[in-house]
C-alpha cells in the first residue's frame, strides 16, 4: 500500500474513532515517521465552541512523568545525585521520617532514587484520593510537599522497597521535590532550561506553574474527567473515596482546566503541557541521545518491572514498554514511551522508526489509547 493511502487511513480510523464516541470533546494525533516520510498531524473536535487545532497546548498527564524521569538522569549524569543512593540524602527529616512504615519495619531510609523512577518503592499514591477531595470542594489546595506529608498520614505502603511494582503519583512528586533539593531551584524553572528551552519547545508550559516561551495563537485544550469511566470507577473503589459525591452526578465529566488546585496536585507527575509538535522534538531528542546518553537511556529503559496493567506492560524511569509475549502479544508492537490518564500518550518504535502522540483529552481512554496505537502501528507496517 503506498503511502497516500496509509495517510488517508490513519487520519479515517482517528477521525472515526473521536466522531462515535459522543463523550468526547476532542483529541489529537501526530504520527511522524522519517523512515516511512510520514508527517500527520491531526485534531478533531472542540474547544469553547471553537474547533479543535493541531497546534494547540494539550495537557499530557503522565506523560509528564518521562520528563520528570528524564530531568533526574540529566542530574545524575551531571554528578548531582545518584540512581541508587538513599532518597534521605536529598529530601529533609520532615518528608522522609516514618515515610515508609510496613508491618512494623522501617523502610525509610532504604527508598532509593531508583525505586521511585520505576514504582517500586512501594509507597501509597496520593493522586487520586486529593483529586476526590479537589472534586468535592472546588476550592481545595494543596502543595506537593503537602501533597506527599498528607500521604503518609492517611494511608499505608504496599510493599517494602524494590520488592514489588505500585504505581503512584507519590513517588513522582518526591522526584520533584529531589531536583528542586539539588538544583536549588523550582522544578518548573530545571523543566524550561534543561528541556523547554534548548529544544526550541516554544509553547510548552507546566500547567498553572509556568507559561510558554511563546504565547500559542490557539488555546489549551480542554481534558476532561469522565466519572463513568472503568479506569475511574477502580481508582475510586481502591481509594475508598466518597462514593456519594459519584452517585449524586452519574456519568458526569468534569473540566479539570476549571481546578486551580489541580495542578499541585499533579505537579511532576504530569504537568507538562503543550502541542504534538513540541512533544516530539523531545521524543526525538530523548531517541537520538540528546538529553542523556545512550548507556544512560538503556538504564532507564531496563531498570524495570512489571505493571500491572496488563500482559507485556513493563515501566522503567518514567518508561513505558509493550513488550513481546508468545502467541498473545505480537513482537511487531514492540515500543516504548510513556501513556497518560487522559488518554495521553507519546511512544516511539524503533522497528518502523515511527513516533506517535496524542490524547484523547478523557479519563475514558487511559487504556483505551493502547489499542488505539496498535491500530495505528498496524497501518505504518504495511508500508514495509
Amino acid at each position: 500500500m503506498d503511502k497516500g493511502k496509509i495517510n488517508q487511513s490513519i487520519e479515517q480510523i482517528f477521525r472515526k474513532k473521536v466522531k462515535k464516541d459522543p463523550l468526547l470533546k476532542n483529541a489529537y494525533l501526530l504520527v511522524h515517521s522519517d523512515r516511512s516520510d510520514i508527517h500527520l498531524n491531526l485534531a478533531e473536535g472542540e474547544t469553547n465552541g471553537k474547533p479543535a487545532h493541531p497546534n494547540q497546548p494539550n495537557y499530557m498527564a503522565s506523560v509528564g512523568k518521562l520528563f520528570t524521569s528524564t530531568i533526574i538522569a540529566m542530574l545524575a549524569e551531571q554528578g548531582k545525585l545518584s540512581f541508587d543512593a538513599s532518597i534521605t540524602k536529598y529530601l529533609d527529616t520532615e518528608l522522609t521520617q516514618n515515610l515508609h512504615i510496613f508491618k512494623g519495619s522501617d523502610y525509610s531510609d532504604k527508598i532509593q532514587v531508583r525505586h521511585l523512577l520505576n514504582q517500586s518503592s512501594g509507597l501509597p499514591d496520593n493522586f487520586w484520593p486529593l483529586l476526590y477531595q479537589l472534586l468535592e470542594n472546588p476550592d481545595f489546595s494543596m502543595t506537593p510537599r503537602e501533597a506527599i506529608l498528607w500521604a503518609k498520614e492517611n494511608s499505608h505502603p504496599k510493599f517494602p522497597p524494590g520488592e514489588g511494582c505500585n504505581y503512584t503519583d507519590t513517588n513522582y512528586h518526591l522526584l520533584g521535590l529531589i531536583a528542586e533539593s539539588v538544583t536549588g531551584k523550582p522544578f518548573y524553572e530545571t523543566l524550561h532550561s534543561l528541556i523547554f528551552d534548548p529544544l526550541d519547545m516554544k509553547h510548552s508550559y507546566m500547567l498553572n506553574y509556568s507559561e510558554p516561551l511563546e504565547n500559542p495563537s490557539h488555546p489549551e485544550s480542554g481534558f476532561y474527567l469522565t466519572l463513568r469511566s472503568r479506569s475511574t470507577n477502580s481508582h475510586l473503589k481502591e481509594h475508598n473515596a466518597n462514593r456519594s459525591f459519584f452517585r449524586r452526578q452519574p456519568k458526569q465529566q468534569i473540566r479539570l482546566n476549571d481546578y486551580r488546585g489541580f495542578a499541585g496536585l499533579d505537579y511532576t507527575g504530569g504537568g507538562v503541557t503543550g502541542p504534538a509538535e513540541d512533544m516530539l522534538k523531545f521524543m526525538k531528542a530523548l531517541v537520538n541521545h540528546q538529553l542523556v546518553s545512550e548507556n544512560t537511556l538503556m538504564q532507564m529503559k531496563n531498570d524495570r518491572v512489571r505493571l500491572g496493567m496488563g500482559p507485556g506492560v513493563q515501566y522503567g524511569y518514567g518508561i513505558w514498554q509493550i513488550v513481546t509475549i508468545p502467541f498473545i502479544l505480537p513482537k511487531k508492537f514492540n515500543s516504548w514511551g510513556v501513556l497518560g490518564a487522559t488518554g495521553a500518550f507519546m511512544f516511539y518504535h524503533s522497528e518502523l522508526n515511527a513516533y506517535l502522540i496524542g490524547t484523547f483529552n478523557d479519563s475514558a481512554y487511559e487504556r483505551k489509547s493502547v489499542r488505539f496505537m496498535m491500530q495505528i502501528m498496524n497501518q505504518l507496517w504495511k508500508l514495509e
